[in-house]
Formats: C-alpha cells, sequence, structure tokens
C-alpha cells in the first residue's frame, strides 16, 4: 500500500509539473508574485545562460580520478569504457592525458579573462583519498564540472547532493568560494544530502546495449530510485522564471519536487523528457542559449518540443559533431559540440575543432571565441560542463508567457 502511495505522488508531481509547462494560462497566474531582485552589490546574480557575463567559477583538472566502478557509474557510461573503469577505477586519469586538459582550461580562463570576465577556480583536492561513511565507501573524482554541482538562480547558490557515491564530497572543493559569495552578500542552499545507501540505487539495473538502455528509458526506468532526493545541477537549465529539468540516471522526481517546492512561487520548474538511452546532465542535449533560442540534440527529440514552438521559441538542430570516433570520451557523448558556454547574447565559446556548429552560430549572427578543449571533454564536459555563471548583467525577466 505504501509503495501505491508513493507510486501515486510521484505519478501526480510529474502531472502537475507538466501541465505548468503546457499552460500559458497558469504560467500568467504565477507570475502575479514578482520577487525581490538581488541586491545591488551582490556578487552573485544570473537568471539565465545569456546574459552578458561578468564572473565565472571554472574547474580543475588536477588530481581527476577514475570513479570507482558502482552501479551507477556503470549505468551512466559506455560498455566501451567499462574495461577502462574497471581497471584504474580509484586511480588517476592516465596522467599524460590530464596534463594537456589542465593547460587547455588554463588557456580557456585567460581567454575569459582576456573578454573581461572575473574566473574563479575551486581548490585542488587529493581525490584518491578513500572514504567511508555508514552506507558505503568510494574515492574521489573530480572538481572538474562546476555546472554538475552548483546552480545560481538569481543571488542564490544551490549546492546539488549529487548522485554517485565517488562525488559526494565533490563540494569541499567549493566551499571557500562559496563562503566567500555568503560573505559578499549572496544565499546558500545546501539540498538534502543523500545517505546514497544501496536503496538509492536498482542494484540489478539491467544495462547490456543501447537497445536496453532506450527500452528501460521509455519506461521510466533508471538506476537511481526514489529512495530518497538526488540530482546534479547540471539537470536544470534556466530560462528566468522558467527552469527546465529531466529526469535522468543521477536526478530523480523526489529531487526535482525538492527543487519546484524550493523555488516556487518565483521559479516554476518543468519536466521535459527525450528520446535518450542514457540520460545525464542536460545541456549536451537541450541548451538554452538566447531568448526564446534552444539548441535541441537531433539525436535525442525533446517529447514536448511543440511547447516551445508554440510559445514562438526558435528550435535550432546543432549539427552533427566533427570529434573523431577514436577520440577516448570516457564520460560524455561527441554532442559535446553543442555544450557552449554564451558570454552574451551575440558571443559564444565554442570548440576550436568544431567548424560546423561555429558556421552555425555565425549564420545566427553570433560570434563565436574559438578555444580548443579537446582533452578536457575526455573528463566528461565541454565548455559549459567546466563552468558555472556566478553573475550575469541582466533581470527576472519571463521568456516562456
Amino acid at each position: 500500500k505504501l509503495g501505491r502511495v508513493f507510486t501515486g505522488w510521484v505519478q501526480r508531481s510529474f502531472q502537475s509539473t507538466q501541465a505548468a509547462a503546457a499552460s500559458q494560462s497558469a504560467c500568467a497566474a504565477a507570475d502575479s508574485k514578482a520577487p525581490s531582485p538581488a541586491p545591488r552589490d551582490c556578487p552573485v546574480c544570473s537568471y539565465n545562460e545569456w546574459d552578458p557575463l561578468e564572473e565565472v567559477i571554472v574547474g580543475r583538472a588536477e588530481n581527476a580520478c577514475v570513479p570507482p566502478f558502482s552501479v551507477e557509474v556503470k549505468a551512466n557510461t559506455y560498455e566501451k569504457y567499462w574495461g577502462f573503469y574497471q581497471k584504474f577505477g580509484g586511480q588517476s586519469f592516465p596522467q599524460d592525458h590530464v596534463k594537456k586538459a589542465i593547460a587547455e582550461i588554463e588557456e580557456m580562463c585567460n581567454i575569459l579573462k582576456r573578454e573581461g570576465v572575473i574566473v574563479k577556480r575551486p581548490d585542488p583536492i587529493d581525490w584518491s583519498v578513500k572514504y567511508k561513511t555508514p552506507d558505503f565507501e568510494s574515492t574521489g573524482m573530480y572538481a572538474a564540472m562546476p555546472r554538475d554541482i552548483l546552480l545560481v538562480v538569481g543571488n542564490e547558490i544551490i549546492e546539488a547532493p549529487m548522485a554517485w557515491r565517488a562525488r559526494f564530497f565533490e563540494y569541499r572543493a567549493y566551499r571557500r568560494i562559496i563562503k566567500d559569495y555568503f560573505n559578499g552578500g549572496a544565499k546558500w542552499t545546501t539540498a538534502p544530502k543523500p545517505t546514497m545507501a544501496d536503496e538509492l540505487y536498482d542494484q540489478d539495473y539491467p544495462i547490456h546495449s543501447v537497445e536496453d538502455r532506450h527500452k528501460l528509458a521509455a519506461q521510466g526506468k533508471f538506476v537511481t530510485t526514489e529512495f530518497e532526493p538526488c540530482f546534479d545541477a547540471a539537470d536544470f537549465i534556466r530560462a528566468g522564471r522558467d527552469i527546465f529539468v529531466q529526469r535522468s540516471q543521477v536526478t530523480n522526481y523526489m529531487g526535482i519536487e525538492w527543487m519546484r517546492r524550493h523555488l516556487a512561487p518565483d521559479y516554476r520548474v518543468h519536466i521535459i523528457s527525450f528520446k535518450d538511452p542514457n540520460p545525464m546532465h542536460i545541456d549536451a542535449t537541450f541548451n538554452i542559449i538566447g531568448p526564446g533560442l534552444v539548441l535541441s540534440n537531433p539525436d535525442r527529440p525533446c517529447h514536448q518540443i511543440e511547447l516551445f514552438k508554440k510559445a514562438c521559441w526558435t528550435v535550432i538542430r546543432p549539427p552533427v559533431p566533427l570529434i573523431p570516433d577514436d577520440h577516448p570520451l570516457w564520460m560524455s557523448s561527441k554532442w559535446l559540440s553543442m555544450n557552449v558556454l554564451m558570454l552574451d547574447e551575440k558571443r559564444v565559446m565554442v570548440d576550436a575543432n568544431e567548424t560546423s556548429i561555429q558556421k552555425m552560430f555565425e549564420s545566427l549572427g553570433i560570434s563565436t571565441i574559438k578555444v580548443n578543449i579537446r582533452h578536457a571533454n575526455s573528463l566528461g564536459g565541454g565548455f559549459h560542463c567546466w563552468t558555472c555563471d556566478i553573475r550575469r548583467r541582466g533581470t527576472l525577466q519571463s521568456y516562456f508567457d
């Protein structure tokens, strides 16, 4: 009986969130109460993905370690790399590769600074140290992807609880920076930390092929259960008062519901879904790059795309990535080509090797800032993943009514 009650709650939560996205009248009604603007001198203020970027956190590849090959890691990685995880879990990623990634990210930081952006970096930490809680033991991974763990909504920084055991203590690398922002007047919220006990994961999650993953995703089955709230911040993407999220291998409905209640009534959280065999992080599948402008992955079509078209959004299908098949992508797909960072509505940081998507942006009147982070890509992210925009010059608006 308890199981049926809980399943009903999950379904009602999903349906109510979908209805909010579908109903413009409901959006307009919710718009009647405007939140207080962020203080003028607050160091943290960002409402969307495209207002002029003034300050950003950029991750670190230093000391990056391969996560242990646990069930949640297996469900989020490609089968051809499983042997790599089984052999090197708990050890450093290949040192030569990491050195090249470090150099690429340093150059990326230099370019951001030349573009007038303030850059902050997390603290270097030894991620190979084994740790133990009452529920599990693991080694760490890295502080390379601040977008995964930090979500800025207005003048608030939200620390995501995460879903991988190897990322349980990742927040420690960012605490010095966040305390500085807090002392400067920013809001600071830490989402409920999951125990990451065995009950959070389907220990028998059956994944042996892409076909298996497609079937499971279509059935709404994921490696994470609804035992407790969990989410990665990178499963959320912001467009002013409307924030879009996917249920994925690392973000469950309880985590989405926590965010919905936490941000209500000032913000509206909408669940969207995709034809994706391995959903994890939304920004290489659906990347909002301007007011009413979104990149939608042609290999992972959005099931709710008509909602955006009816709201007069322009939906752009980015070109097929050019990254070669033999380049290692241990934790991501080739579609990192669309994982771009908007410096403002008319400037975008894009992979120097991806000439096709450069031409696409230029056809839209958007200047491309070309940076090579090909080795950094291998660690699991593009420009959007490697950054968390702390301050953008803009105000809270609604783009979806």
